[in-house]
């Protein structure tokens, strides 16, 4: 399949030990051209396959309910490492690592890290088998390179959306990190949860580029949008329903902060949460978001109105100070 090394015999013996016969396969966008081979492999091992076309955003979405629905016997989900260790229909996580030279852009970054000594390597699930590869480059380059590891991911230096912990165990050894990968949403969780100068190096696109100032603009709209809600009598409190984004006692916990600072305070439940589910609440004047933190950093100008995370509803409730929050982080749980 190219572009991508997947397991490939991890799916054949797991529709063989269970005996599936129907199996729903489940993938991000980025990797649903990759459905009809998929689709033929399970094929080949007797079994029906069912390519789910709805969006799929991480590790924390699993289609339990789709698969319920229509009675299979094995979730594939592909593209993440394992987050739901448990789910009533069996699950299988299937990793995909780019087959992509990377050794161009993170030449272009080397002077991007001129001025700093100790670099701190992070990047996502696809690109974590270059951290060591990469590593060695920028120590023949007179760099100290760090890859944290805090416990909680499958692999030292990996990130996801919602979890940075293995950057922030190295954050006050480090000058400035380095990630490898595309996009800015995990190199800009990388730059507020450590608040360290951050290079991204992009393989896809063959360059290199600080976020620095991507990430100090970013803090200043989120402090805008604090403001904003700063009057708010009636709050929606976001409760996410997939099966790694329901944090029902996050969502309870804003609700009796928001009431005990005299607010109204509504729990709005839902699958998917966007722009134009929430405009049939038109009493409500801001929400916190205790689901997906994308929805949070990628969207809020797409929103009517502000929303916050649980993390700044503590600061706009005076529970917690603004440079505290930071310092705990803005996305994280």
């Amino acid at each position: 399949m190219l572009g991508f090394d997947f397991e490939v015999d991890k799916l054949k013996q797991e529709i063989t030990r269970l005996g599936a016969n129907r199996v729903l396969l489940q993938m991000p966008q980025g990797l649903k051209p990759h459905a009809t081979q998929f689709a033929q492999l399970v094929q080949s091992c007797n079994a029906l396959p069912i390519v789910l076309v709805d969006p799929c955003y991480g590790a924390c979405d699993i289609a339990q309910n789709e698969a319920e629905g229509l009675d299979a016997d094995l979730i594939v989900h592909i593209g993440h490492t394992q987050m739901i260790n448990q789910t009533k229909t069996p699950t299988l996580y299937i990793e995909a690592h780019a087959n992509l030279q990377i050794t161009s852009a993170i030449q272009q970054a080397l002077p991007l890290l001129i001025d700093y000594k100790t670099i701190g390597l992070t990047t996502s699930l696809q690109h974590i088998e270059t951290l060591n590869s990469t590593k060695q480059l920028l120590t023949e380059h007179g760099k100290t390179v760090l890859i944290g590891d805090a416990g909680q991911l499958p692999y030292a230096g990996q990130l996801l959306g919602c979890n940075y912990s293995n950057a922030k165990t190295i954050a006050h050894q480090v000058d400035a990190f380095l990630f490898i990968g595309g996009g800015l949403f995990h190199a800009l969780g990388v730059a507020l949860g450590t608040n360290k100068p951050t290079i991204i190096a992009d393989p896809y696109d063959n360059k290199a580029y600080s976020i620095t100032n991507q990430a100090q603009r970013l803090l200043q709209q989120r402090y805008a949008t604090l403001q904003a809600a700063k009057d708010a009598k009636t709050i929606g409190i976001l409760v996410g329903l997939k099966l790694g984004q329901k944090h029902l006692s996050q969502a309870l916990t804003a609700k009796t902060t928001a009431e005990k600072s005299g607010r109204i305070a509504l729990l709005l439940a839902g699958r998917e949460i966007n722009p134009e589910a929430l405009m049939d609440f038109p009493n409500i004047d801001a929400y916190i978001n205790t689901a997906c933190p994308r929805i949070s950093l990628d969207t809020p100008s797409k929103f009517q109105k502000p929303i916050l995370t649980p993390n700044e509803f503590m600061v706009l409730c005076g529970e917690i100070s603004w440079t505290d929050m930071l310092k705990k982080g803005l996305f994280e749980n």
